[in-house]
């Protein structure tokens, strides 16, 4: 897993991306718990990715807690959220 620049998708430089073959992982490590609101930014991101890749899948890894609505949107927008440290621990 390598880490993208995230001005290759026209994403904020503040965005943190890592890639490997088939995926591309958003990366959110904070505390604080992912409401609609970051689920939405989460879309757009996911679409600005697409638009430069569209063979690729968008999955995000998170150490926050995800809010269950939250987590329904991006699933239908097929985003997969997974657990930052079990991601580290595959690493």
């Amino acid at each position: 897993m390598k880490r993208i620049d995230p001005k290759k998708y026209n994403l904020t430089p503040r965005a943190t991306l890592f890639k490997t073959m088939d995926d591309v992982y958003i990366i959110i490590d904070r505390k604080s718990r992912i409401i609609m609101k970051d689920g939405y930014r989460i879309s757009e991101q996911a679409k600005s990715i697409l638009s430069v890749e569209p063979d690729i899948r968008i999955k995000v890894a998170t150490s926050a807690p995800v809010c269950k609505k939250t987590k329904e949107h991006l699933r239908r927008v097929d985003i997969e959220v997974i657990d930052l440290n079990s991601l580290k621990m595959s690493s």
